[in-house]
């Protein structure tokens, strides 16, 4: 059975000796658990928002969340320097897992036994406005952190030649449970015909528990043979003493060329697609709202894996493979540039739909991959620490831009009125927009060329 498995994904993926396939599948398996929690979250996190605070507040809530966030990663340093990685996932799961129940007890109390949202029933100390903000800012953390220290540990444990096969193989497992757990936790309530989403919560939170057993199975089963990282000629001594405290990555970070481009290619994918979820979530608000609108997020968040899994079934980590990491880089910002027209030219709930599912698939399918492998040929604190900052702060950072810039709708339209503020609106959009992907293009060209050199020449980066 595992040979023929192994048969069937040598043309997508590349051929894969048997130790190392199954690395790969139990990597594959967590991924599916973190993916699957994160993507059923992420509905959760703007349905229960606009219920418990109000749709126009999204882009305040982004933008807010960067700050929230900035006491969390001096936490997730800390750990690194005290911890060891493997603790560090059985960690934040625990964290996580307990965190998602008691969010949906509090939801449960919110709502009382109505579907309006009953003041009244909450505790007495807290008011529904502040925990709509605080379980937005909790998922948040969960996207940046537990995906960003999962791909540390990927290719902490994995050789370049080796993730080059492997790391898209991973991604489409996890996309399974990226189009299992939206659609048949996140949509549950609603079929069920129950007026909260306190079930769905619970069942997440078991879920996500579960990854710590899935990381002892790994490191278990797993030839330690396989779980060794790149090492370059120039790479530093594992005695070393590191320079302590939870900037240490961001100054990896501004110092570094290599990695300055790699928060370059997150921070401007996040801007221009905020920008486009941003009206995408308030178009799907005027027309659902309640369950009905967290069960339409949990589809869109089903069809984005769908289609990104489909993606990696078809081939499209061949790019990669057979033209390089620079290639698989420098397609997608001439995809989001194409996205960006369409989105300035047509406007529709169907059309915005299927926009955010094609941008986010093909940025999975294949920008995600690819820039993970950036990180190979780079030290253990760049992998970690660095790319903490990258993922939380690059990616949050570039969402409160877009925000901010998503503030100035509803000014826009008191001033000009709905049609022709929305119209100036969107002439900004696109003058912000081009000129940034333009940018992207030459970051990626530059990222793949180093990248490449240092593989050649097993050499660190930085």
């Amino acid at each position: 059975m595992l040979g023929l498995l192994m048969k069937l994904c040598s043309f997508n993926f590349g051929t894969f000796e048997k130790e190392e396939f199954k690395k790969f599948l139990r990597m594959g398996l967590i991924f599916a658990f973190i993916i699957g929690v994160y993507w059923t979250l992420r509905p959760l996190k703007d349905s229960l928002f606009i219920q418990f605070v109000d749709k126009m507040q999204l882009p305040y809530a982004k933008t807010i969340s960067v700050l929230m966030l900035l006491p969390l990663v001096m936490f997730y340093t800390k750990l690194l320097e005290k911890t060891s990685r493997e603790k560090m996932l059985y960690i934040f799961p625990a964290f996580y897992g307990f965190g998602i129940l008691c969010f949906g007890i509090l939801m449960l109390l919110a709502h009382g036994t109505s579907n309006e949202i009953n003041s009244r029933a909450l505790l007495p100390f807290i008011g529904t406005k502040v925990l709509g903000y605080v379980w937005y800012f909790f998922v948040e953390s969960f996207g940046s952190l537990v995906v960003a220290l999962f791909w540390a540990f990927a290719t902490d444990t994995t050789e370049p030649s080796s993730a080059k096969r492997g790391f898209p193989l991973v991604v489409a497992i996890g996309q399974m449970g990226g189009i299992v757990c939206p659609y048949g936790i996140g949509g549950l309530p609603h079929r069920l015909g129950l007026e909260t989403d306190t079930l769905s919560m619970i069942i997440l939170s078991l879920l996500t528990f579960s990854i710590i057993a899935l990381v002892q199975y790994l490191l278990k089963a797993t030839p330690s043979s396989l779980l060794k990282s790149f090492q370059g000629e120039n790479d530093p001594k594992e005695n070393v003493q590191h320079e302590a405290g939870f900037l240490e990555g961001l100054k990896l970070l501004l110092s570094h060329k290599y990695l300055m481009g790699i928060f370059a290619s997150n921070f401007i994918y996040e801007l221009v697609v905020t920008i486009f979820d941003f009206n995408f979530k308030l178009s799907a608000s005027t027309h659902y709202s309640g369950v009905a609108l967290t069960n339409y997020l949990s589809v869109y968040g089903s069809s984005v894996n769908i289609v990104s899994l489909f993606c990696l079934l078809f081939g499209i980590s061949n790019v990669t493979r057979f033209l390089g990491v620079g290639i698989a880089l420098a397609v997608m910002p001439i995809i989001i540039g194409l996205a960006l027209f369409s989105f300035l030219t047509i406007d529709s709930l169907s059309f915005l739909f299927a926009l955010m599912v094609g941008s986010k698939a093909i940025n999975y399918a294949l920008n995600g991959p690819a820039l993970k492998q950036l990180y190979i040929p780079t030290t253990t604190d760049a992998r970690f620490k660095a790319q903490a900052w990258i993922e939380t702060f690059g990616s949050r950072a570039s969402k409160e831009v877009a925000s901010v810039f998503n503030m100035t709708l509803k000014p826009l339209q008191s001033i000009f009125g709905e049609l022709a503020g929305k119209s100036y609106y969107l002439a900004l959009s696109g003058f912000i927009g081009f000129p940034l992907l333009i940018l992207w293009f030459i970051t990626a060209l530059f990222l793949g060329r180093k990248y490449r050199t240092a593989i050649k020449e097993q050499k660190v980066i930085c």
